[in-house]
């Protein structure tokens, strides 16, 4: 079992900067793909970004592509979202999610954080 515990979140302002934290407990942290999701208001969940489990690799979703860095420190067991120049379409629950497949999506993820709220103001 892998327990996944996202912390970061809060209420902005348009233009305004959040690094999300994903922080793991439980069995090897660094064997899996982890990723961010994250689902508005009367939306469906959707794929924010995701990283390799070395970091060597990683993905991005086209609407944050630009304005988003995922990193990993395994030594820390944790995983970032940098996330800047927010606007009112990024305001959402984000959900950090682990898997061994890469790029990681909806299907195949084995775990899931509870989530943490991101709220942009106009």
């Amino acid at each position: 079992q892998v327990q996944l515990v996202e912390s970061g979140g809060g209420l902005v302002q348009t233009g305004d900067s959040l690094r999300l934290s994903c922080t793991a407990s439980g069995r090897t942290f660094g064997i899996y793909s982890v990723g961010w999701f994250r689902q508005a208001p009367g939306k469906e969940r959707e794929f924010v970004s995701s990283i390799s489990a070395t970091g060597g690799s990683t993905y991005y979703a086209d609407s944050v592509k630009g304005r988003v860095t995922i990193s990993r420190d395994n030594a820390k067991d944790t995983v970032y979202l940098q996330m800047n120049s927010l606007t009112p379409e990024d305001t959402a629950i984000y959900y950090c999610a682990a898997g061994l497949t890469l790029p990681l999506d909806l299907s195949r993820v084995n775990y899931w954080g509870q989530g943490t709220q991101v709220t942009v103001s106009s």
